[in-house]
This record gives structure tokens, C-alpha cells and sequence, in this order.
């Protein structure tokens, strides 16, 4: 088998986005976890503006972006043996991802979300994921036997296998010194620090949004007399998380910005402003990009960032979270 530079595991599904200009969006600072929601009236009946159906899943849009930006890319995923995943695994060949790994679910149908779309300003938007076939990822230290790369990014994994999923991945990636980026997905975050902080440590790049990075936190501290507030502070969060062992950490915050901390230093990144079509996609935008930025510029997190914060502003142009990735050219015209 080829050597990759970088091989994505996760998801790779279809998003169906539905666009409505009768949500309301309400800020909820008292619940630190979720500090926006997104509502409709209970039993009232909404239009919807416009569909769209484009691909999607946190491994797929990585590796999308990945490739663009000119890394050897491959996925780990599971897909069904149905029109969408021929649909899916067609878009990766297109953009040059290797669809080598992937595995395929003769049983379960390839998975899909439903997203809702508030028309406003940013663009607020709620997912709905039927996972299908991501469920039923198995990776063992045989099907990882004849893998040759550089780095894995790790995106959210579902199912009853994820825990040994990542085993598996840790302790290949330490046993053949392979760097790994981790976005944990929802399972992995509600399971906590008591569960995933043994790959914590193993972890080379944590890529977290702000609402991530306090519920992950929360797993594994105690508050004690201290303000929950507290942990709305970024600089009190990458501490905490760092400490839990990963070489860098980065939090995302929206129209604030980004920051990253490796121990030594804190970073800021302030967002690349654009006119907001769609925000879905965001976050896989700018942590891939993220780590192109550490693969191409040896480690240089202030670079790193921006390529995380040109690329990421990018995908919001356009619907869908792959069809504004930029190539590496356009990209570096802009770093």
C-alpha cells in the first residue's frame, strides 16, 4: 500500500440542508454547554425556503479539504452498499482522496443528516444525524497492518465499537510514531475525560469548538466554590486541557476567533471575515486546515492557525461544508 501524508477516520455521509427564515435564535449564557439555541413554535407548521443536498461527515470533509490543499489523503469510513455511498465514495475519487479504506455494510444504509438553517445574519444552523452504516465502523490492528502514514485525523466516531476503534488507532499510530489530530465527536465528549484521557495524552493536536472544550472540561474538574463562568475564559480552558497531556490544543469560538496553546505559548487567530452563505462545515474546515498548516510549515502554529482561519471563512461563501474548500494556490495567495 502506498504511504499517505494523512489518513482521515470518521464519517462520510450525504447532508440534506433545509433553509428557513422563521427560526429564532435565543443566547442562553447560563447554560454553559449550549450557549445558543435554536427554536421554533411548538405544533406551528414552517416553509422552507430552499434545499440543498451536498456530502458531508467530519472524516469526509477533511480529507476533501486535505487533498485540495495538496496532501496524500486517504479515509477511514463505512459506508452502506447503496446509491449514496457510490455517490460518496465518487466525490472522494473526484477530489483525489483514496477510497482504499474504506469498508463497505451489506445490512445498514449509508448514513445521512437532515440540517436546519436559520436565513439570518450568521447563518445558525441545528444537525440531525442518522448515522446508519457509521455505526458499524471496525478498525483492528489487522485492517491497520499494511497502513504507511504520516498522520491520522480523527473525527467523531459513533457506534458500539468507537472505544476499541480507538485503541486500535493509538496504539498503531504510537507503535509506528504517527502523529494524530483529534476532533472528539459527541460520544466521545459525554464519555469524558475518565474514558478518552488515556488518548488525550497520545494526542498530538486537539482541535475543539468553545462549547466542546468546556463540556470536556467539565468531565474532568471540579468547580468547587469557583463561578462556572470561569470556564468560559479560553485561556483557562487551554490550560486545563494541555495539562491533560496533548502537545497543542486549539479552540474555535466563531466570530471570535481561534486560539491554540502548546505549553509554551497561547495564539489567537481573529476570523477571516466573509458574507456568510452557510457556516455547516466549519469546524472540519479549520482544524484540517489547521494541520496542513503544521505539515507544510514545520510545526508553525501562527501559520497554522491562518491557513485554519483562510479556509475555514472560505467554506462559509458557498453551501455546503466542501464546495468553498480552497486549493493550496488560492490559499497561499491569501496566507
Amino acid at each position: 500500500m502506498a504511504k499517505f501524508d494523512i489518513i482521515t477516520i470518521g464519517g462520510a455521509i450525504k447532508d440534506f440542508t433545509l433553509y428557513t427564515n422563521q427560526g429564532k435564535v435565543f443566547n442562553t449564557p447560563q447554560n454553559l454547554t449550549a450557549q445558543k439555541m435554536l427554536a421554533f413554535e411548538y405544533g406551528a407548521k414552517f416553509l422552507i425556503k430552499d434545499v440543498s443536498l451536498n456530502f458531508g461527515g467530519g472524516a469526509s470533509n477533511a480529507a476533501v479539504a486535505l487533498a485540495k490543499l495538496n496532501l496524500k489523503t486517504a479515509i477511514i469510513t463505512h459506508l452502506g452498499n447503496d446509491e449514496i455511498s457510490r455517490e460518496v465514495s465518487a466525490n472522494l475519487k473526484q477530489h483525489k482522496v483514496s477510497t482504499d479504506l474504506i469498508t463497505f455494510d451489506r445490512l445498514n444504509p449509508t448514513g445521512f443528516s437532515f440540517i436546519i438553517a436559520v436565513d439570518k445574519k450568521e447563518r445558525e444552523h441545528v444537525a440531525f444525524s442518522c448515522r446508519n452504516s457509521d455505526e458499524y465502523l471496525k478498525i483492528t490492528p489487522a485492517s491497520l497492518a499494511k497502513v504507511k502514514t504520516d498522520w491520522f485525523y480523527i473525527t467523531s466516531l459513533y457506534g458500539k465499537n468507537w472505544q476499541t476503534n480507538l485503541k486500535a488507532v493509538f496504539k498503531f499510530a504510537r507503535d509506528n510514531n504517527i502523529k494524530v489530530a483529534w476532533n472528539p465527536g459527541t460520544q466521545q465528549l459525554q464519555a469524558g475525560k475518565r474514558i478518552i484521557g488515556e488518548f488525550i495524552k497520545q494526542t498530538t493536536v486537539l482541535v475543539l469548538n468553545k462549547d466542546e472544550a468546556i463540556e470536556l472540561v467539565l468531565s474532568g474538574i471540579k468547580l468547587g466554590k469557583k463561578s462556572p463562568n470561569y470556564l468560559n475564559r479560553h485561556v483557562y480552558l487551554l490550560n486545563i486541557l494541555q495539562e491533560w497531556g496533548p502537545k497543542i490544543v486549539v479552540i474555535t469560538d466563531g466570530a471570535k476567533g481561534a486560539w491554540a496553546y502548546d505549553g509554551k505559548k497561547i495564539y489567537h487567530q481573529k476570523v477571516v471575515k466573509a458574507k456568510i452563505i452557510d457556516t455547516t462545515g466549519v469546524g472540519d474546515a479549520f482544524g484540517s486546515s489547521f494541520v496542513s498548516g503544521l505539515i507544510k510549515h514545520h510545526f508553525n502554529i501562527s501559520k497554522a492557525l491562518r491557513r485554519g482561519a483562510i479556509n475555514s471563512s472560505a467554506v462559509t461563501k458557498e453551501i455546503g461544508a466542501q464546495n468553498g474548500l480552497l486549493t493550496e494556490k488560492k490559499l497561499l495567495e491569501k496566507l
